[in-house]
Parts: structure tokens; sequence; C-alpha cells
């Protein structure tokens, strides 16, 4: 009876020398585990599968492997592409390495069979006899286009660069489309984010063969059972075996190690920085109000520059009365529609620009004297306005343009030295009920995605960026004007008014 291509792909897997780490020097023997993903992976129907596992237990090393199966083993297809695809081409460079490794006997033997192209911005190899091809790139939709292959080895989607990673994935998927009986397969750890097209690869109706090695959610994780959960290599590698109890030791004392520690050691598709929401969602709810409370004195502004991807915000915040409302600009290229759907929050930014609160601008940018006018025009002339330093001078400028003052601006850091005074003072201000914010689509979204980080110290400050696995989807550009806001409000509480010096006159 013929042997099936799974078992003939392990048989092949099983002629290659290992040439660095534990092993080296002898045959690669696949691990239990990695069989099961190739056996499941081949078998009759499934065109796409899903393998996530923690890191470090050889993922990189099965990748290569396959590469080289479809380069001259049993996956190998006339004029067939296979392409790896990483985080960035350096990423890829290192299971391009590892096949260059495996094919180091062939190359040797054969010089002229073989084009290899190694160079600054190209990793390839083709056999000149068969067409077939391995070509490793990294997670950029623009150099994707052309590409037909038969086989995509997507590794480490959680890591590709957020705004990219759905682009590059549809352009992948578009190349598969070209050529009959293309295969896609992802390998890597979980993404924080359950929006992302690689943890969806593991829901009913996803990928044609998934398989997760994670370990459970309240599972103990400085436990060695609960490592094995998560690190099917475990009992193979000794090494990695040190690494991981060395790593829990310093988990067990630094929350920071920790959130590492259960994102990449545990598997568990969590961010990888400590991570918490900005405020809990009840308690925001609980100190809405239906309708906006008075104004009482000027305001203070907080304000928020976004580039061409995220929201500008203004909050207005009026502490006598804790009364606090906000607004949201953004250019309208590409569409609000556009934007929506590539963000995944649907018809979300329509519904905040058609009950006003996001104004969308001429342009892929906002010029800051449009959003300060606005401002101005809704909220009145503030006592002071408080920013970060992004964008500084052109909000200088643009408040020069409206007659304020260059001393009303007060200009925060958002590191851990500020950025966590604000966040704290922003929380208990919530909680001691001095904050009656104006029921909001835009602040309730806001206050939804907006998460905060802590240092080894415990200090908290509102991610930005990728940090702590922020999605920018429902933009939290809001509350971080809304942080400025109210915190500038308590300090300027907490400090007594100046009292005005008398003068003694001799009489």
């Amino acid at each position: 009876m013929p042997k099936s291509v799974a078992n003939r792909v392990l048989d092949g897997l099983g002629k290659l020398t290992v040439t660095q780490g534990e092993g080296a020097g002898g045959r690669f023997v696949p691990f239990p585990w990695e069989k099961r993903f190739i056996r499941g992976a081949l078998a009759p129907g499934r065109a796409w599968a899903a393998l996530s596992v923690a890191r470090g237990n050889g993922k990189t090393t099965i990748v290569s492997a396959l590469g080289v199966a479809a380069l001259v083993g049993p996956l190998r297809r006339p004029r067939g592409e296979v392409v790896i695809c990483a985080s960035s081409f350096e990423q890829a460079r290192i299971a391009f390495d590892h096949i260059k490794s495996f094919m180091a006997p062939a190359l040797a033997a054969n010089p002229h069979r073989f084009r290899v192209q190694d160079s600054a911005n190209r990793a390839s190899i083709e056999d000149r006899e068969t067409g077939c091809r391995v070509r490793c790139i990294g997670s950029d939709a623009r150099r994707a286009h052309g590409l037909a292959p038969v086989l995509v080895l997507a590794d480490e989607p959680a890591q590709w660069e957020p705004g990219r990673a759905e682009a590059m994935f549809a352009a992948l998927k578009t190349g598969l489309g070209k050529i009959k009986d293309g295969r896609l397969w992802a390998l890597g750890t979980m993404p924080a984010d359950s929006l992302h097209w690689f943890s969806k690869m593991f829901t009913p109706g996803g990928a044609d063969y998934a398989q997760r090695h994670a370990a459970g959610a309240g599972d103990d994780p400085l436990r060695p059972a609960t490592w094995a959960r998560a690190n099917p290599s475990l009992r193979y590698m000794p090494t990695l075996r040190a690494t991981i109890e060395a790593e829990a030791r310093q988990a067990a004392m630094d929350p920071g190690a920790l959130a590492s520690f259960r994102a990449l050691r545990l598997n568990l598709g969590e961010s990888d920085t400590a991570r918490q929401m900005l405020l809990d969602p009840d308690v925001w709810q609980s100190i809405e109000v239906a309708e906006p409370l008075p104004v009482t004195g000027a305001p203070i502004f907080g304000i928020d520059l976004g580039g061409t991807a995220a929201f500008s915000a203004v909050a207005a915040y009026w502490p006598a009365t804790g009364r606090l409302d906000a607004l949201a600009m953004i250019g309208d290229d590409p569409s609000l529609a556009a934007r929506g759907l590539r963000d995944g929050v649907g018809k979300l930014y329509a519904e905040l620009a058609a009950a006003g609160e996001l104004l969308p601008q001429p342009g892929r940018t906002v010029r800051p004297e449009v959003l300060v006018r606005e401002a101005l025009r809704r909220f009145g002339r503030p006592r002071t306005l408080v920013a970060d330093r992004w964008r500084e001078g052109e909000l200088r400028d643009a408040l020069q343009a409206a007659g304020f003052p260059a001393a009303g601006l007060v200009v925060r850091g958002q590191g851990y030295k500020d950025g966590g005074e604000d966040v704290r003072l922003f929380r208990r201000a919530c909680l001691e009920s001095r904050v009656a914010p104006s029921r909001s689509l835009l602040l309730r979204a806001a206050m939804s995605e907006a998460m905060t980080i802590t240092d080894p110290a415990g200090n908290h400050k509102l991610a930005k960026g990728s940090e702590g696995g922020r999605r920018q989807l429902a933009r939290d550009d809001a509350a971080a004007a809304c942080i400025l806001a109210v915190a500038e409000g308590a300090r300027r509480a907490a400090t007594p008014p100046r009292r005005r010096r008398r003068i003694l006159v001799a009489g």
C-alpha cells in the first residue's frame, strides 16, 4: 500500500541533518506534536492549517524543514513557489538560513542545479530542474503583488505589524487563488487580539485543521504541569526547560515579566505587556449623565493629536461641576466606511459622524488649527490647554493663530512619570464622582478600548501604539484627551491659590 503524503514528508524530514542547537550533527527527528500537525494539515481536503505553540519549541525549524519538503521533497510541484512570510524580511531570513543549512549538501553537490539569491532584500532558492522555488518575504502587502504560491508558510502572524497584517493576509489569499490546490499553513503564538485573522483560524469555520498548545486561563502559571500544556517540546529540550524555569522565577516577582511569560511561554493569547483597562465599563456608565451638566466657569482642554490613521481629539472638562465633553476629527481619505472595515468596527465611525462627535476633514490628516477652532466654538475659551509633545510645534502655531497665549499651554510627557500621574488622577476623579461625562458614543467607544500598561514599580500609563496589545479599533484618542484634561483639573484643585502678599506701610 503506497504511503500517504504525510508519511512521505515525515520520512523526508528524517533525512535532514540538524546543524545547530540541541541535536546538532544528528538527523532531524520531528517531535510527536509536529508529526500530529503534519498529518492533520496534509489530510485529504485540507488546504488551510493553523498551529499555535509557545515560543521556543522549534517552530521555525519545522517551518524551514517544510520549506525544504516543498522545494525538493514530497510536497514539491513543478514550477511551484513556496512563500515563507514573517513579520519582517529580517525575521524571514532566520527561516531562510535554516533552509540553506538543511540544503547545504545538495547545494554543494549540485551547484549548477540550484539558484540561490541571498542579498539585503532578497532570499530565495530555485531548483532549475523542476522550477520549484522557496522565497522568504516580510509582511508588507506592497511586496506581495504577483505572488502565485502553491504553499504559504505564515510565520508568527501575531507579530506582524498592526495595520499591515490584514492587508498582507488578503494579498496572500489572492495569490493562493491563482493556483489550484494551494495551501496556507500559519504557525505561531496566539495573538492578543481575538479579531486577528490568525485567532479566527482557531474558531469554528476557520482553518480546515487547527492545533493549539496552550495553558488554561485559570492554570497556575508557575507549575511545571502548566508549562507542559503550552510547550510540547519541553520533555525533549533540556535548554527550553531551564529557560522557562528561570523566567518563571522572575515572573513570580515582576508583573511585567509575568505578562510576557503568560503570553509567550504559556501561549494564552494575551498581551506580552502587563495591562488592564483604564476604567471598568460599569464605573464609566455609572458616572455618565443623560443631560449635560451646566457650564460653570472656563473649561480645561485636553488635546490628543493623531496622525494619518488615528483620531485627533479634544476633551473639555469643567472642574466645578465635573462636566466632560469631547469631539474628534479624522481625515476623509480613506473614507469612514473604508476605515471601519479596515479597523473591524463596522459602521461605528459613520455612526459617530452622524452623531456629530466625529468630524471628517479633507485629506489624510487633521490640521490642528481646524480642531482648535471647532473646540473653541463648541466649548468656549479654556482656562488652560493640556497636550502631549506629539506635534507640539504645530499645536503652538494653531493656538497662536487662534489668539490663545502660549503660556496657557501645558505639555505633558507620556512615559510613566507624567503619564502615570495623569492616569492615577483621572481614575481617582472618576471613582470619586468628580467627573460627569455627557452620554456619548465617542467616549464609550474610547473607554472600551483604552488600556494601561504597568512598569515593575506598579505605575500605570496609557498604552500607545502596539504597547500592551492596544488594538486601535474603536479609537481611544478621546480617552487620552480626557485623561489630560481631568488630571490637570485635579492638580489645580489640589494646589491652593497663591495668597496675595500684604504690603505694610509704616505710618
